[in-house]
């Protein structure tokens, strides 16, 4: 008796079709998920308080007094990779990562306004110094070989492959970074809190304050020099919680009988700013707002209305498109600081979408 031979069953081509899609998309599902949990595992989780990691002890020692004149320079360098040919996409531009021939170019430009600019206190934001968006290039290490002065570093943005958007972002390691001709006695890192919630919170900034002590001569007294960098892009619940933490800092240090001294990147406009440089689509982004109000009596803030301290990136410099300007960085002062000037100084935005300020000041005998 012949056997019968048993037939396949044939699969349709829409049943086939939809197979693959499954597949595909449940291979899909699978990364996601192992990328974010490999980024939970590994999430950036600094403790409140950390030492600040030393880049350059300087063999000059520099003493403090009281009544003489000093400057300190801020700058928000953009990694280096802000320049004026550079829009970025989470100002309403484009583009990701910059051409590293433009990163170099940028390198070598704030280099050479930290050079130009006589400074004694130097306040950068921004500086990678293992990060994919900067071609791995060490910017922290650079800058204080360059300036062979005293030079400390903390860390506010720590994450092995940020994943969005499209091209992503990939590796960040970024932070703050103080110099000063002066020793300082201590530097610390004083975290922040993060308004960000799980998932975004593992492949995001992780805030903090790079917060300098300095002897002052012939006193028991301390200059404490806060370099700062708020957040940005939140709902501005983020900026506030973090402002109160400043303020309740600067306040106590300034009640032991400290001189203090914070500056850096608010994220926020300073009083008279938005009179000053209007906004001009408010479907953009938008900083918060400063008041003077949420000071201790006696307190300053000191910025300069004459010229804009940031530019948005929502287009190249030169594209004709690019016209919001702010006035976000600037400081902070006790009232035993005595500010002589401060300016904004005009570098066209060519290297970093921040223009750098300098303060002049006068610790009061």
């Amino acid at each position: 008796m012949e056997k019968k031979r048993r037939v396949g069953k044939k699969i349709s081509a829409p049943v086939l079709v939809f197979r693959v899609f499954l597949c595909v998309f449940l291979a899909l599902v699978l990364c996601v998920a192992g990328l974010f949990g490999y980024l939970t595992v590994t999430e950036f989780r600094p403790n409140a308080s950390e030492p600040a990691e030393t880049l350059y002890e300087s063999e000059r020692k520099i003493v403090i007094l009281p009544g003489e004149t000093y400057t300190a320079l801020s700058m928000n360098i953009g990694y280096a990779g802000l320049g004026a040919e550079s829009d970025f996409f989470m100002d309403g531009g484009k583009s990701v990562q910059t051409d590293e021939t433009f990163v170099r170019k940028n390198m070598d430009g704030i280099q050479g306004i930290i050079r130009e600019t006589d400074w004694d206190f130097l306040l950068l934001q921004e500086v990678d110094r293992d990060s994919r968006r900067s071609y791995r290039i060490d910017e922290g290490l650079v800058i204080a070989e360059m300036i062979q002065e005293n030079a400390q570093y903390i860390t506010n943005f720590s994450c092995d492959w940020v994943p969005f958007p499209v091209p992503m972002i990939g590796r960040v390691r970024s932070g703050l970074l103080s110099a000063s001709y002066a020793e300082p006695v201590e530097g610390k890192r004083i975290s922040l809190p993060v308004p960000f919630s799980w998932p975004v919170r593992v492949a995001n900034l992780k805030r903090a304050l790079l917060v300098q002590r300095f002897r002052v001569a012939g006193t028991d007294k301390q200059l404490v020099m806060i370099n700062l960098h708020l957040e940005a892009y939140d709902d501005g619940e983020g900026k506030k919680q973090q402002t109160d933490v400043l303020v309740n800092l600067i306040r106590s240090e300034y009640e032991k009988g400290n001189y203090v001294i914070a500056g850096g990147d608010f994220n926020q406009s300073f009083p008279g700013a938005l009179d000053a440089y209007p906004i001009l689509d408010g479907e953009l982004w938008t900083p918060g707002v400063l008041s003077e109000d949420m000071l201790p009596e006696g307190w300053t803030l000191q910025y300069d209305l004459k010229t804009p301290s940031c530019r948005l990136l929502n287009a190249p410099l030169y594209s004709g498109d690019c016209k919001q300007l702010y006035v976000i960085d600037g400081f902070i002062c006790s009232p035993n600081v005595i500010t002589e000037s401060v300016d904004t100084l005009d570098r066209g935005f060519e290297f970093s979408d921040h223009n750098p300020v300098l303060l002049q000041f006068t610790l009061a005998p």
